[in-house]
């Protein structure tokens, strides 16, 4: 197949890349040229921002599916597909659990009770729409470049799935793990661990808290398989690990693999220092089914979970974060362990 992989050269992009390639598939990454290919890809340069100026070449190439990475708006999926209309014969757009309401409880952005678990691709969406604040989305845009002013991935699948000339199909993903991290999620404790801290804090609401996570040559590969696959035409489908693990035992899997011999310590929300605390309704978990990929698509994980934190970790330790988002401050963290074992 001959396949367009718009933004398709970063974090996810590159493992997807790689898993077309390796099936026998022509693949070229629609990018700004900021970024290494990998090896078999071919390229178009320009910007995102205006795609509908390449027209002519995606019509000269005839692609046959065309997966965008880098979709933050409805008005951007509008755009996608007005200009691949009459060209490819399907799109597919990479995005995110934050569309369910669930997303919504936990940020307050919505009212009512706590959504039932597990999360699947039937499972309410969110009834509010463009949530994040400008600063929030500040923060974001300091990662993720191509996030607009619009970001909401509710409209972005509305636009895809809608389209009665154009097939979309949509993939709902979960918090990515691996090399290349750009939010890099395993920094804060496996710092501790290399700082040698002995104990490692996590609050008594923020402990237990389940999320869905992914591998990320693991989504890349789940990616490829949903391009590839006539049958993903029109569906929804989450991406995810088969069982979501609370934070303190990720914490303790990555412990694990370094052979730390420390301790965790689970505090009362009161007596956790306030950097280590999360904002959030923490009473609304965030497990999410993958079911129907697995048994629509037959997807299954590449590579065993312990091989994934490893290589994670190798990658984390060559590359710290230049500005790490979490907060360190040992001299708050002892004096609450200090506390709390004068009164245990």
């Amino acid at each position: 197949m001959k396949i367009l992989l718009i933004g398709g050269s970063g974090f996810i992009g590159r493992f997807t890349a790689e898993q077309l390639l390796r099936s026998g598939h022509h693949v070229t990454i629609f990018h700004r040229g900021n970024t290494r290919l990998p090896q078999g890809a071919e390229e178009i340069l320009g910007n995102r921002q205006f795609l509908q100026d390449h027209q002519p070449e995606f019509r000269r190439q005839k692609f046959e599916v065309v997966v965008d990475f880098v979709l933050s708006s409805g008005r951007q999926a509008q755009q996608l597909m007005d200009t691949f209309r009459g060209i490819a014969s399907r799109v597919v757009a990479l995005s995110s659990m934050d569309v369910y309401r669930a997303m919504g409880v936990f940020y307050g952005f919505e009212s009512g009770g706590l959504q039932e678990l597990p999360l699947t691709e039937v499972s309410g969406l969110r009834t509010s729409r463009n949530v994040y604040s400008p600063e929030a989305l500040k923060k974001v845009r300091s990662v993720y470049g191509w996030v607009d002013d619009e970001y909401d991935k509710i409209p972005v699948e509305q636009a895809v799935l809608s389209d009665p000339k154009l097939p979309g199909t949509s993939l709902r993903l979960p918090m990515i793990y691996g090399p290349g991290d750009p939010l890099h999620r395993f920094h804060p404790i496996l710092k501790r661990i290399d700082d040698g801290r002995k104990q490692i804090i996590f609050a008594d609401d923020v402990a237990p808290l389940r999320t869905p996570r992914g591998y990320v040559e693991d989504v890349g590969a789940a990616i490829a398989l949903a391009t590839t696959s006539p049958q993903a035409a029109g569906r929804v489908y989450n991406v995810c690990e088969a069982e979501s693990f609370g934070e303190l035992d990720w914490a303790k899997k990555i412990a694990v693999a370094t052979g730390w011999a420390g301790e965790f310590v689970v505090l009362p929300h009161d007596r956790t220092p306030k950097h280590l605390l999360w904002p959030g309704n923490t009473a609304q978990h965030l497990v999410a089914s993958s079911d129907r990929i697995r048994k629509e698509l037959g997807y299954c994980e590449l590579l065993p979970r312990d091989e994934g934190i490893r290589r994670t970790i190798a990658w984390e330790r060559a590359n710290p974060p230049a500005a790490p988002t979490a907060q360190f401050d040992y001299d708050a963290e002892d004096a609450a362990l200090a506390q709390f074992k004068a009164t245990a």
